[in-house]
C-alpha cells in the first residue's frame, strides 16, 4: 500500500494550492481519507475527511471556507484544494487512509503519505 502525496510549495498569502494524493495498493473505494498537516513546533492537526462513497466531508473549523477536500476513485486519488492561503497554514500535509465508510477525524488512520510540505509567505 502507497499514499503518493504531491502538489505541495511556496505561495504567497492569499493564494491556492491543490494537493493531491494517489492511492495504490488497495482497493481505494473502500477507504474513507483524510488530511492532517503539522507546523513546526506543533501537534499533528485534522484538517479534513471525506467519507467512503464521497458523499460527506469534514472540515477543521480554521479551514472551513477556504478548503475542500474531494475523491476521485477512479483515479484512486483524494485532493485538498486549498484558496485565501494564510501564513498560518504553513506546515507538512499528510493524507491517509483507512478502512471505513463514516469521515474520521481523529489521526488514527491505518495507512499514511509521506507528506508533502506548504509554505505560505507573508
Amino acid at each position: 500500500v502507497q499514499l503518493q502525496a504531491s502538489g505541495g510549495g511556496l505561495v504567497q498569502a492569499g493564494g491556492s494550492l491543490r494537493l493531491s494524493c494517489a492511492a495504490s495498493g488497495l482497493t481505494f473505494s473502500l477507504y474513507r481519507l483524510g488530511w492532517f498537516r503539522q507546523a513546526p513546533g506543533k501537534e499533528q492537526e485534522f484538517v479534513a475527511g471525506i467519507s467512503r462513497s464521497g458523499s460527506t466531508t469534514n472540515l477543521a473549523d480554521s479551514v472551513k471556507g477556504r478548503f475542500a477536500i474531494s475523491r476521485d476513485n477512479a483515479k484512486n486519488t483524494v485532493y485538498l484544494q486549498m484558496n485565501a492561503l494564510k501564513p498560518e497554514d504553513t506546515a507538512v500535509y499528510y493524507c491517509a487512509a483507512d478502512l471505513g465508510t463514516v469521515v474520521l477525524v481523529s489521526p488514527t488512520y491505518r495507512r499514511w503519505g509521506q507528506g508533502t510540505l506548504v509554505t505560505v509567505s507573508s
